[in-house]
């Protein structure tokens, strides 16, 4: 899931009584923040002193679309239905998976075919039970082409899906998809994958209750799950601005909430969601502070803050319907702007080592990957062979025009895509420059219409760790990530033959031959590992950064201020 930092949206404006800074957090604060903090703590902006007690407040972004989990392809929306929804099995902040509503997934003797058994009395909000029918409708409806949902694709494996896929089909149910009691049902796939279960943590396995069939839109402006959180009643979705919820009292699974609720406030620039985290209006920065105050977060939060590897990527995307990037032309072209880049000196000199230079298409903590991929020296910054690259593909045709980075501008990008425009400027001599989308919101509607006429930024966080979901949704043909339409027949061929296999060290085999291909075809150039660079509210207890990067909110405690007498 497209995760890298979006931070959508408008501050919100509701008015905030200022607050002073405590002197510790001024000591380590550059100038830039406190002009932002400033205007913040005298009511222009940020998540104010208006949330109930307990609640914790979230720097999060305008989702691009209603919160339908088989529809939400990006971190604004995906973030939130995470806490809204609690699916068959979950991952610990380890990411070790768990049994979450089921109660036991069974496979057959070649793991073909998965018999799941749920917990007894789990309900939605609203009361409804969650069965086996809640699953098995939610699924179809994802698979179903007429319903137009971008992650289709993750049921491909389901036996019978190529038969609904059609838009214009009106049988909308795989038939590897049976229903045997009102808490089990059979899910039949088209080969053997041992590893099937691991997935179905991931928001488009969600359940879904009845009456999100009547509207679905409607449902998507207000969900309801069956997760550890629900949205508050009336309006809980205030576009551009905030996502409120609280404790959902009915919910079965563990673990069980610390916290009164999370709301998820939304900005269009990260230096001014550090400035209200340093000012006690911001609970926490999600998974990464914002490339200014990089070098002054763990010194601004001594006691609060996480600092380590964890299950992403950044890199940026050239579609082939660009000119000059199609067939041989585009191949070569690619690999010279990949050569073009100095990765080690952008991760120092503007991410202060927060980020390690990419060496392949995945993440070095995921356990089935494989860093020493056939062709990666692609990924070395060698100016000379890209100037040689870049004259070879001008024999095929001559290049024209200025080549663009789009980018959104509320997520901290501009930096570090001004760097690499530069890195290709002075190796190539052509024109390069970054192009700012004012919201994440944006960019990705115009990617996902395919509007986009020029290269943009990508970055990827684990849905579930494995490096099956970093190339499988990324790079398969058709698959519902794949934003530049990239096709190879042999590297579809070979993520199979990964998910096929039955052990670990047999799928690493499929995953390095894949991704050597990745390496000559570069459908997107690879750049960085993000940490988990963040930092939170000093008076939060409890607070794990998960394998994803991301605080787990469930378990996070905050202190209710003491009433005065």
């Amino acid at each position: 899931m497209d995760h890298a930092t979006p931070s959508t949206g408008t501050t919100p404006s509701s008015a905030t009584r200022p607050r002073r800074l405590p002197r510790a957090l001024l000591a380590g604060t550059s100038a830039l923040l406190l002009v932002g903090s400033l205007a913040t703590l005298t009511g222009c902006g940020g998540g104010g002193d208006t949330t109930p007690p307990g609640v914790i407040r979230v720097y999060g972004s305008e989702p691009q679309h209603p919160l339908i989990p088989t529809n939400t392809n990006e971190t604004g929306g995906g973030d939130i239905l995470r806490y809204l929804f609690t699916g068959l099995i979950q991952y610990d902040n380890d990411g070790k998976m768990e049994m979450a509503h089921a109660k036991s997934i069974t496979a057959n003797s070649n793991s073909t075919q998965f018999t799941i058994t749920l917990k007894p009395g789990w309900t939605f909000s609203n009361g409804e039970p969650v069965t086996a029918q809640s699953y098995v409708d939610a699924w179809n409806y994802g698979a179903c082409g007429k319903n137009l949902q971008l992650n289709q694709s993750f049921f491909s494996t389901i036996e019978g899906y190529k038969d609904v896929i059609p838009a214009n089909n009106t049988n909308c149910h795989m038939r590897g998809l049976t229903v045997t009691s009102p808490l089990s049902f059979t899910v039949t796939l088209n080969q053997p994958e041992a590893g099937f279960p691991l997935r179905l943590g991931h928001t488009p396995y969600m359940p879904l209750p009845r009456v999100a069939y009547q509207d679905m839109k409607a449902f998507g402006e207000h969900p309801i799950g069956n997760g550890p959180y629900k949205l508050i009643d009336g309006t809980a979705w205030l576009h551009n601005d905030r996502v409120m919820t609280e404790v959902n009292p009915t919910f079965k699974g563990d673990p069980k909430t610390r916290n009164k609720g999370i709301w998820w406030i939304f900005y269009t620039n990260p230096d001014t969601a550090y400035a209200d985290l340093l000012g006690g209006m911001l609970d926490t920065v999600g998974s990464t502070v914002g490339p200014t105050a990089l070098p002054n977060f763990q010194t601004d939060f001594p006691h609060s803050n996480s600092n380590k590897p964890t299950a992403s990527s950044t890199a940026f995307v050239i579609p082939e319907w660009l000119p000059h990037f199609k067939g041989e032309e585009g191949r070569l072209r690619r690999a010279a702007i990949s050569m073009s880049i100095n990765r080690p000196l952008i991760t120092e000199k503007i991410f202060f080592g927060t980020r390690t230079p990419a060496k392949e298409f995945t993440s070095p903590t995921l356990g089935d990957v494989d860093l020493d991929v056939p062709g990666n020296s692609v990924l070395t910054y060698n100016p000379t062979k890209a100037r040689q690259l870049w004259k070879q593909a001008n024999t095929i045709s001559r290049w024209s025009g200025t080549f663009h980075i789009g980018y959104n501008a509320d997520g901290g990008h501009q930096q570090w895509v001004d760097a690499v425009c530069n890195n290709l400027h002075q190796t190539l001599g052509i024109a390069a420059h970054g192009k700012a989308y004012p919201t994440f919101k944006q960019l990705r509607d115009e990617i996902t219409q395919r509007t986009i006429k020029i290269a943009f930024r990508s970055g990827w966080s684990g849905d579930y760790p494995s490096v099956y979901n970093f190339l499988e949704p990324l790079y398969v043909t058709g698959a519902s990530s794949n934003d530049g339409d990239y096709s190879s027949p042999a590297f579809d061929m070979l993520i199979s033959q990964a998910a096929a296999s039955s052990s670990v060290t047999e799928s690493k085999k499929f995953y390095r031959k894949a991704q050597a291909i990745l390496m000559r075809d570069l459908p997107a150039i690879p750049l960085w590992y993000p940490n988990a660079s963040t930092a939170w509210n000093p008076e939060l207890r409890n607070v794990h950064i998960m394998w994803n990067g991301y605080p787990n909110y469930t378990l996070i405690e905050k202190p209710t201020p003491a009433k005065e007498n």
